[in-house]
């Protein structure tokens, strides 16, 4: 009979623990671009890596849940939430108004500013100095609206391009006098290629920008345990770790304390 009951007892407390471990081990499927290097890209073997997965795996460890990472077209990303296929949304996600009344967003976890950059011997120290050179964009981007109010949209000081590494190797051929990008994808470059030295200007007339990691409208639970894991990851040192190994040592303050 003794034996009978510590038996059911010990059955009890597994059944606990069990519970208690199944709770602990929740999984959010994490939807994320595979184009947008060094944020979220495909490797060589269709694994997606970047700053941006780095940092959901870090939150997710020090909140204790699981994550499933899925390729996700930027194209419909965000209607993802809206159908429950997805649980979370970080692609290199700039902060709205227009996007807050469709997501909820996290706490800023990268300032997602532009950049001026230039060849050293090129003085720049301000986007009105760009008057006078030949500025190179990626066609569509930020960047080109923001140079084009400087120069004019139809300028032929402007010269656009498909992507980053195109823009930034004209300048380094010195086919542009400048160029015009965003920080992180820009700085990501000149990581992986040391040996292209430029001068990187930041003016205070860029409109200061944030971005977001993306849940539905109305998860509170979800984007507090979200906050909670990046104040925790920058806090221990892990952001910055992150930060470095694919930018540099410049690991920017967030503004933790923000309403997002």
């Amino acid at each position: 009979m003794r034996n009978s009951f510590f038996s059911v007892i010990l059955s009890s407390l597994l059944l606990l623990i069990s519970s208690f471990s199944f709770a602990s081990e929740q999984t959010y499927v994490v939807g994320a671009g595979g184009t947008y290097r060094p944020f979220e890209y495909e490797n060589s073997d269709k694994q997606l890596e970047g700053f941006d997965i780095d940092l959901i795996k870090a939150i997710a460890e020090v909140q204790n849940f699981n994550i499933k990472l899925i390729n996700t077209p930027w194209e419909g990303i965000f209607a993802t939430l809206d159908n429950g296929e997805r649980d979370i949304i970080i692609s290199g996600i700039t902060i709205t108004d227009k996007r807050k009344n469709s997501v909820d967003f996290s706490l800023p976890y990268f300032p997602a500013e532009q950049v001026i950059v230039s060849q050293k011997s090129t003085e720049i120290k301000s986007i009105n100095d760009l008057s006078s050179h030949t500025v190179g964009v990626v066609n569509g981007s930020t960047a080109d609206v923001v140079v084009s109010k400087v120069l004019g949209k139809n300028s032929t000081a402007i010269k656009r391009f498909d992507n980053t590494p195109l823009l930034l190797q004209e300048l380094y051929e010195e086919g542009i006098s400048a160029a015009v990008g965003d920080v992180g994808v820009v700085k990501f470059y000149i990581k992986m290629h040391p040996g292209k030295d430029f001068n990187l200007v930041y003016d205070d007339t860029f409109e200061s920008q944030y971005f977001g990691i993306a849940v539905a409208k109305g998860n509170s639970e979800l984007r507090n345990s979200i906050n909670e894991g990046l104040k925790k990851i920058v806090a221990n040192g892990t952001y910055a770790s992150i930060y470095k190994k694919w930018f540099d040592s410049n690991v920017p303050s967030l503004p933790l304390d923000s309403k997002e």
